[in-house]
């Protein structure tokens, strides 16, 4: 489980919010939505260790991540904005990296993956000579191998066509029936299986 209790963060002197406090427990989606601007991604950030609140705790498994440090980082995958992609290798080396991180590390597990998100014939390619759609589906990959229970996305959605919207949102639900965790924000509205329920940094 997931607890966030009384979380505040801020950009400068300025608070995006305060005592923000819930909790996500295996097999759950929490879909966080906010005008931008509202603090989503520092939100998300904060939530994978990578900024530090102005008050309140993050806990897994009723421990702080700040105690857990790197035990805690090893149990989730991130995808923000900017996708983490090397645009010097190739999208199967970069997608081999990935799964290095995440666990699996079967060559067929990623030529599978590559397959099922639509870039098989630019496998070889240099990640930097496909196009911003393409580079999304690259980074979303990394979710068809990933073998950690909780997942962070930011905005994963964008850039992609609706087909890849559907595998998406059926990928998403398999991870939760697997007893996953999901915090994801999204100004699209999902079609997810699963348990689901929303929080809005706007109120």
């Amino acid at each position: 489980m997931l607890q966030i209790v009384n979380l505040t963060c801020t950009r400068g002197d300025r608070a995006l919010f305060g005592r923000l406090s819930f909790s996500v427990q295996p097999g759950e989606l929490l879909h966080i939505q906010g005008a931008n601007g509202s603090g989503k991604t520092t939100l998300l950030r904060t939530l994978c260790g990578l900024s530090q609140p102005a008050d309140g705790e993050i806990r897994w498994k009723g421990t702080s991540i700040r105690q857990l440090a790197d035990d805690y980082r090893n149990q989730l995958c991130y995808i923000g904005h900017t996708n983490g992609i090397q645009g010097d290798l190739s999208a199967a080396e970069n997608l081999q990296f990935g799964t290095c991180v995440g666990g699996a590390d079967s060559a067929a597990d990623i030529a599978a993956a590559l397959e099922r998100v639509g870039l098989a014939r630019a496998a070889r390619l240099p990640a930097k000579l496909l196009s911003q759609g393409q580079k999304r589906r690259l980074a979303l990959a990394r979710l068809l191998v990933a073998a950690k229970p909780l997942w962070i996305l930011d905005e994963p959605l964008t850039a992609l066509d609706i087909n890849f919207g559907a595998v998406m949102n059926e990928r998403l639900a398999s991870h939760l029936a697997a007893g996953g965790l999901v915090i994801i924000t999204s100004h699209q509205e999902l079609k997810v299986s699963g348990r689901t329920h929303k929080i809005s940094l706007d109120s």
